[in-house]
C-alpha cells in the first residue's frame, strides 16, 4: 500500500514537472512559444491577430464610423444643405413662384401692352396709313401746285436768247413759267420786252392773245401796282412803297419817275432817248429805232378805261410807280411821230404798258 501510494505520489509529480516545462514561453514544445506568434500556422495566434487587425478594423471601422459620422455629419451638412437648399428651393420656389406669377404678370403685362400696343399700333399704323394718303395726297396737291407755281424748275436763269438781233439773257417768272430777256443800260436792269402776267384788271390789245404774245399785257395803273382798284380815283401815295414791287416778278418793281429819267438821260436825254431805246422793226411809218442799248421798246398801244383800244403800232405808253393826282399817275411814251421819250400824266384808270426794272 506504501508502495502503491509513493509510486502513484511520484508520477503525479513527473506528470506535474513536465507540463510545467510545456508551459515555458522558451520551450519549443511548449504551446506558448514566442516563436509560434509570428507563424501562419498558428490558428489562435492569427486568430488573436486577427482580432488586433480587426481590432484595428474596428479602429478603422471606428474610424469610418468617424467617417460615416463625418458622412453623417456630410449627410447631415448634406441633409443640412439639403435643408438649406430645400429651403432655398422653398424660397427659390417660393421667389420662383412669384417671379413666375411676376413673369406671367409681366408677360401677361406685357402681352397685353404688347397687344395693347399692338393694337394701337394697328390702329395708328391705319392714320399713318391714312395719314401716309393723306400726305401723298397732300403731297399730291403741294406737287401740283408747288408745279404750277414754279414752272421754273431746271430752267437755269441768264439762258440767252436771242431778241431782235441781240443775244439777251433771260429768266423765268415762276408764277406763270414766262420767260423775259433783261439788259443792263448803266447801272440799272431792265425787261427788254413788256409784262405778260396775266390778272384780273389786265387786258390784251383789241382782246387779242396774239397781242399779248408780242406786246405783253396792258393794266390800268392800280392794277400794275398791285393797290386796291379805289387808288384809281383816290390818292395813295402813302401805300406806295420804295422799288414798289407791284405785279413784276420777285426781285423786280415798277420804275418810278425818277428812275425813268435815268433811263433817259444814260442814253442821251429825253428829246432824243426815243431813237436808241426803240426796236429796229415793229414800228408803223418806218419809225423804228436803233435799239442801240437792247431796250426794244415796242408800240403796244393802250386803252381806254370803258374798254376801246388805240394806237398799237403807233405808239407805247408805260407805267411809273410815283402818282401824280388822285386820278392820275405818271407814264412815259414814245410815238412813231418823233424820237422823244415823253412824260406825262395819264388816267390812272387807262390800260398801257408795263417794264419791271431789278430791285
Amino acid at each position: 500500500m506504501v508502495l502503491r501510494f509513493f509510486l502513484f505520489a511520484g508520477a503525479f509529480l513527473f506528470l506535474s514537472c513536465n507540463t510545467a516545462e510545456r508551459n515555458n514561453p522558451d520551450d519549443p514544445e511548449s504551446s506558448n512559444y514566442v516563436g509560434n506568434r509570428l507563424s501562419s500556422s498558428s490558428p489562435v495566434k492569427h486568430s488573436s491577430s486577427s482580432t488586433v487587425v480587426s481590432s484595428s478594423s474596428v479602429a478603422v471601422t471606428s474610424s469610418s464610423s468617424s467617417s460615416v459620422f463625418k458622412s453623417s455629419s456630410s449627410a447631415a451638412k448634406s441633409s443640412s444643405s439639403a435643408k438649406v437648399s430645400s429651403s432655398s428651393s422653398k424660397p427659390s420656389s417660393s421667389s420662383s413662384v412669384p417671379p413666375s406669377s411676376s413673369s406671367v404678370a409681366q408677360s401677361s403685362s406685357s402681352a397685353a401692352v404688347s397687344s395693347s400696343s399692338s393694337k394701337p399700333s394697328s390702329s395708328s399704323s391705319v392714320p399713318p396709313s391714312s395719314s401716309s394718303v393723306a400726305k401723298s395726297s397732300s403731297s399730291a396737291v403741294v406737287s401740283s401746285s408747288s408745279s404750277f407755281s414754279n414752272p421754273c424748275a431746271g430752267f437755269v436763269n441768264g439762258t440767252k436768247r436771242e431778241h431782235y438781233g441781240k443775244q439777251k439773257e433771260q429768266f423765268c417768272d415762276p408764277r406763270d413759267g414766262k420767260k423775259y430777256v433783261y439788259v443792263e443800260i448803266g447801272d440799272q436792269t431792265w425787261m427788254a420786252e413788256n409784262l405778260n402776267y396775266d390778272v384780273s384788271g389786265s387786258e390784251c390789245y383789241n382782246n387779242d392773245e396774239s397781242n399779248c404774245a408780242i406786246y405783253g399785257r396792258l393794266y390800268n395803273w392800280t392794277t400794275a401796282m398791285n393797290l386796291p382798284s379805289s387808288c384809281n380815283s383816290s390818292t395813295c401815295a402813302s401805300q406806295v412803297g420804295t422799288k414798289h414791287r407791284g405785279i413784276c416778278p420777285n426781285g423786280w418793281h415798277i420804275p418810278s419817275d425818277a428812275e425813268w429819267t435815268t433811263l433817259t438821260n444814260f442814253v442821251g436825254g429825253a428829246s432824243t432817248a426815243g431813237k436808241y431805246l426803240k426796236a429796229t422793226n415793229g414800228w408803223d411809218y418806218n419809225s423804228n429805232g436803233e435799239d442801240k442799248y437792247g431796250f426794244s421798246a415796242l408800240p403796244g398801244g393802250f386803252g381806254y378805261s370803258f374798254g376801246s383800244f388805240k394806237g398799237v403800232g403807233d405808239g407805247g405808253i408805260w407805267w411809273c410807280a410815283s402818282e401824280g393826282t388822285s386820278d392820275y399817275a405818271c407814264t412815259r411814251d414814245m410815238r412813231y411821230t418823233d424820237e422823244r421819250v415823253r412824260y406825262f400824266n395819264d388816267v390812272k384808270a387807262n390800260l398801257s404798258s408795263v417794264r419791271c426794272v431789278k430791285d
